[in-house]
């Protein structure tokens, strides 16, 4: 019997081993362990195969090439494990002056590298995180509106302004931040926690996505159409400024 066949019994006889009856002990593997265990198989098992193929390969040239030697398959696989410890080298080789060459470029996932800024990866994150800033701003800007609407309100039995020129709010917390010739759009003729009622919103020059605040003191975003719904009541209203609102969030 030649000598790589017992262990290769033994092997196969470990791996399809199962739980034994009647209570009869029997050795068994982590799921870890036993996730490896397969991955050695497996790896060994084409190591085999691979020699073998090598091994038939030479023997089959010497039909055609006499001078050739004959090759056993200890030395088969002898000479397939030196060409895969060469290759390794190699590839190591490769990826060190990868590293050399792009110092930082390259992050470690897993077994495997990967670059650490695909393309356009910078620029969308630098872009997301300019978004994110420019939207706190925005809503900010909206909180200080608010607080001072709320103090107006107090002294004024709940009510809000009747018109944005209220001498008691100033009127750069009407303006958009970074805009000056922009302002919010208001909503007059409306009582503080009773609602919630749209009273604020940003115009459209914004975007889509709109910093609204309501008459129970939420401070949310709403898209064009919700603006809309909203709004599509107050043109019925005797009011003019309420209408020219309604109409400026078209």
């Amino acid at each position: 019997m030649k000598w790589w066949r017992r262990p290769l019994a033994m092997v196969l006889w470990l791996e399809w081993s199962s739980q034994a009856n009647a209570g009869m002990p029997v050795l068994t593997l982590s799921d870890l362990a036993r996730m490896r265990f397969q991955v050695i198989s497996f790896f060994l098992l084409v190591l085999l195969v691979a020699t073998w193929v090598i091994q038939r390969v030479w023997n089959g040239l010497r039909r055609d090439f006499p001078r050739l030697p004959r090759l056993s398959y200890r030395r088969a696989l002898g000479a397939v494990t030196l060409w895969g410890l060469l290759f390794v080298l190699i590839l190591t080789m490769i990826s060190g002056a990868r590293e050399l060459m792009t110092p930082g470029a390259w992050n470690k996932q897993g077994f495997t590298y990967a670059l650490a800024n695909g393309p356009g990866e910078k620029g969308d994150s630098d872009s997301d995180r300019n978004d994110a800033q420019n939207n706190e701003v925005r809503r900010e800007a909206l909180s200080r509106l608010s607080r001072a609407l709320w103090l107006y309100a107090q002294n004024h039995d709940g009510n809000f302004p009747t018109r944005q020129d209220a001498p008691e709010i100033s009127d750069a917390l009407w303006r958009l931040p970074d805009e000056v010739s922009l302002r919010y759009i208001y909503v007059p003729g409306q009582k503080r926690d009773v609602g919630p009622n749209l009273l604020v919103y940003e115009p459209g020059i914004l975007g889509p996505d709109r910093w609204a605040l309501f008459t129970d003191g939420t401070i949310r975003q709403m898209v064009l159409a919700q603006i809309q719904r909203v709004t599509a009541g107050l043109d019925s209203t005797s009011d003019p400024s309420v209408k020219g609102a309604a109409r400026g969030s078209r």
